[in-house]
């Protein structure tokens, strides 16, 4: 099965199949309606597979998806599973009581304005970085992987790093990739990937090793 769902409403469909496009010239497995769907076959019952079988939603927002009934479904069914979501911010608009609920502590990452392919190249690193680290079965769906082995000070450190980019996002953010981190380098180039531009992500990286032990921590074998 694929790595990605990709969760989008009808009128998006030319973005959410170019994102695919992109993603899969890249490596990255994407699962996408109608495309994967087989013929004859309970589009329902496929959907709820394939959802079940993804690492990780993207959800392409708009505000076509923030009012259809489907998309609300899939969403539901991903946090149920406890399936990692992104909402890929194709346009401006803040998202519905329905589906806020559902998303408020997820991040968002704005892919506007026009063009889109320096957003899906964004994505990509993204997922790649979520992608990359192994799961543990015997944690829960959706969790991730290996532990970190992270004090608090360097948390707390790299946390406020992260912060002065993003904001409050940023305490969400380093606790899910340190889930599935390994060392401090691994955990900062993982929210690197989060900031927009390279300039950005080396002063990030840099303020992050300013930490005492941060760097021998991480050439531990």
């Amino acid at each position: 099965m694929s790595d990605v769902f990709i969760s989008y409403s009808q009128p998006d469909g030319e973005c959410a199949h170019e994102m695919v496009s992109y993603l899969e010239a890249h490596g990255v497995r994407c699962w996408i309606a109608p495309r994967d769907i087989a013929p004859a076959s309970d589009w329902a019952e496929e959907i709820i597979d394939a959802i079940s079988a993804a690492r990780v939603m993207v959800l392409v927002f708009s505000a076509g998806s923030n009012q259809s009934p489907q998309v609300r479904r899939e969403v539901e069914r991903a946090v149920h599973k406890r399936i990692d979501i992104l909402p890929f911010r194709i346009a401006d608009v803040l998202p519905s009581k329905s589906l806020e609920f559902f998303l408020s502590a997820q991040h968002w990452m704005d892919a506007f304005p026009p063009p889109r392919e320096p957003h899906y190249q964004r994505l990509l690193r993204h997922l790649d970085s979520q992608l990359s680290a192994p799961v543990d079965q015997s944690a829960p769906a959706g969790t991730g992987g290996a532990r970190h082995a992270l004090g608090d000070a360097e948390l707390l450190h790299i946390e406020a790093q992260l912060a002065d980019y993003i904001g409050p996002l940023a305490k969400h953010l380093v606790k899910r990739a340190a889930l599935r981190s390994n060392g401090a380098e691994d955990l900062i180039s993982r929210l690197a990937g989060e900031l927009t531009t390279e300039t950005e992500r080396r002063a990030f990286a840099r303020r992050c090793r300013r930490l005492p032990g941060a760097q021998d921590r991480a050439r531990e074998p």
